[in-house]
């Protein structure tokens, strides 16, 4: 093998994807994954990636996340694809095996980029945004809902980062789908931010896949308005409104008509029947999500800034009550949150 020594922390449905096209492209990659029933399908069988329109099976190297401690040589590159509340500790884990001269990038939901700037260095941080949707019930297969040719991401460097360096990223990633390049890469994870907050939490919550939530009476209206106090919160904090997946310097020319747009190619581009989000996924597995990442960041922030957030503060409180097992996701939850549209 050539090239750079790449990590993948974090095999789950989006990391096992990603290893997957690195490891079918011959590159030099190690998966790192915490599931220990899914490290040893993996190392036993392979790792299948299952398409709408194709099957990848391929063999990764694969170790287990205590099994970090034992490694001898360091990476080039880290891919990080943990969940955005375990960025921190993860990344801690891994600097000490991270060139001096190598990159890390949270490929990630959520505005972890500051975070792995705090522990690796600016000079050794590159800031990415995925739009990639897949899902893994059982150790070792991965039903992935948008192949290679429908998935998307964004790269660039932070101020004060290695300079010209985002496009070594873009080049692994580029195996896995279409790369685009940012100069404000933050305004660009806070527009995916924002496509999360209309989205992700709230299907969840009805307990339904993405395409039926959209179906359903009502719902459309909160997703436009989640969205829209995201917009109003990241323009107070002087993100511009930029064109994330594709979208046209015209279609984002009214901020007011952005997020109702921004979900029409979402959906029309990344979605497809059946498919639920990772938020859903992890309430049906009795896992933490990302709440606090996504609506919950939005409202933090809100807060700080004096920036009205009603819709996303009644998100957060309905998903609090699931996490803390007091409700269930339902559909009957929506008239709820309806409410705070007003």
């Amino acid at each position: 093998m050539s090239g750079p020594r790449i990590a993948v922390l974090g095999a789950g449905a989006n990391g096992a994807s990603i290893g997957a096209d690195l490891t079918n492209a011959g590159l030099d990659v190690v998966l790192i994954e915490q599931w220990p029933a899914h490290v040893e399908r993996m190392r036993a069988e392979g790792v299948r990636i299952i398409t709408p329109e194709s099957e990848l099976h391929v063999r990764p190297r694969v170790i287990n996340l205590c099994e970090v401690a034992e490694l001898r040589q360091s990476f080039d590159v880290v891919l990080m694809l943990m969940k955005a509340y375990d960025s921190r500790w993860a990344a801690e884990l891994i600097r000490p095996y991270l060139a001096e001269d190598g990159l890390m990038a949270g490929v990630q939901n959520g505005m972890t980029a500051r975070v792995v700037e705090d522990v690796v260095g600016a000079h050794r941080t590159i800031g990415t945004v995925i739009e990639c949707s897949a899902t893994m019930n059982e150790p070792g297969v991965v039903h992935r809902h948008t192949g290679v040719d429908r998935s998307w991401f964004a790269v660039g460097e932070l101020p004060g980062g290695p300079a010209g360096r985002s496009e070594e990223i873009a080049a692994l990633l580029r195996h896995s789908g279409t790369v685009a390049h940012f100069d404000d890469i933050e305004a660009a994870k806070w527009m995916k931010l924002v496509s999360n907050s209309t989205l992700l939490v709230t299907s969840a919550i009805l307990g339904l896949p993405m395409l039926d939530a959209l179906h359903t009476p009502g719902y459309r209206e909160l997703m436009v308005a989640a969205g829209n106090e995201a917009i109003a919160v990241g323009m107070a904090l002087g993100h511009p409104v930029l064109p994330i997946f594709g979208l046209t310097a015209d279609e984002i020319s009214d901020p007011d008509r952005v997020v109702e747009i921004m979900t029409d190619k979402l959906f029309a581009g990344f979605v497809v029947p059946g498919a639920t989000t990772t938020v859903l996924q992890d309430w049906e597995k009795g896992r933490h999500s990302e709440v606090d990442d996504l609506n919950g960041h939005v409202l933090e922030v809100g807060r700080r800034l004096g920036v009205p957030t009603p819709v996303n503060a009644a998100v957060v409180e309905v998903a609090h009550r699931i996490e803390r097992g007091e409700a269930r996701p339902e559909p009957g939850h929506l008239a709820e949150l309806s409410r705070a549209i007003a």
